[in-house]
């Protein structure tokens, strides 16, 4: 059971993205068409598996002092496999995603598990962990690029719908900021409130942009 749990809190209750708000700039990026937002999604999921898995085997090991080094030299492993392979099979993705498929070696939602949970837990829990986390990250894409590309595009996945005149601004920043706020909004109501209970309990009021995600409220959130 508590491994399920360690799975599933990646999915709702602290979702990286809706409830966490880490990785904004590649959620706001890639959410433009489902392709993209579920390609994204899957290659971060492959790059938390991987290095929360490594870096709790190698907990004990790393130094305190480099640690933050060493979990972006393992990240950066796995991003290179990622690269590597959507090069090789999967072109049109790779070109899709861009910048933002390197940019995954600093991307918050790794370093902020890295640091919150596979170094503190067991490599299985870790896995785990990087499994629900890289999921409801892809979740969250998937949601929001659904919503996007339907009502700026008119297709579905690049399946047109007919429609004459999509309502082009969803495809560009202004919407996809007012469609992760609606998100945030419908999954912290979902929440009964834990996303902004939990921010008001922060020491630096929520201004996640100080830190590297103040990484990840802390585990457990109102059970403790």
């Amino acid at each position: 059971m508590k491994k399920l749990k360690i799975v599933l809190n990646g999915l709702l209750k602290e979702n990286p993205s809706l409830v966490l708000v880490l990785g904004t700039c590649p959620t706001i990026a890639m959410s433009t068409s489902v392709t993209n937002g579920v390609g994204m999604g899957l290659a971060a999921t492959f790059v938390l598996m991987g290095s929360n898995a490594v870096i709790s085997l190698l907990r004990k090991a790393i130094p305190d002092k480099v640690r933050i080094p060493c979990y972006i030299v393992v990240i950066s492993c796995f991003v290179t496999i990622v690269q590597m392979l959507c090069q090789a099979y999967f072109p049109d993705i790779y070109e899709a995603l861009g910048i933002f498929l390197p940019l995954i070696v600093v991307n918050c939602i790794i370093l902020g598990r890295a640091e919150m949970f596979a170094n503190k837990n067991t490599v299985l829990d870790s896995l785990l962990d990087g499994v629900g986390m890289g999921l409801g990250f892809t979740l969250a894409l998937f949601s929001m690029g659904t919503i996007r590309e339907v009502l700026g595009s008119g297709s579905w996945a690049g399946i047109e719908f007919g429609i004459d005149n999509p309502v082009g601004i969803m495809t560009l920043a202004p919407g996809g900021f007012f469609v992760f706020a609606c998100m945030i909004a419908l999954v912290n109501k979902l929440n009964n409130g834990l996303t902004f209970r939990n921010i008001k309990k922060k020491k630096c009021g929520g201004n996640c942009g100080a830190c590297m995600g103040c990484a990840a409220m802390e585990e457990g959130g109102d059970d403790k």
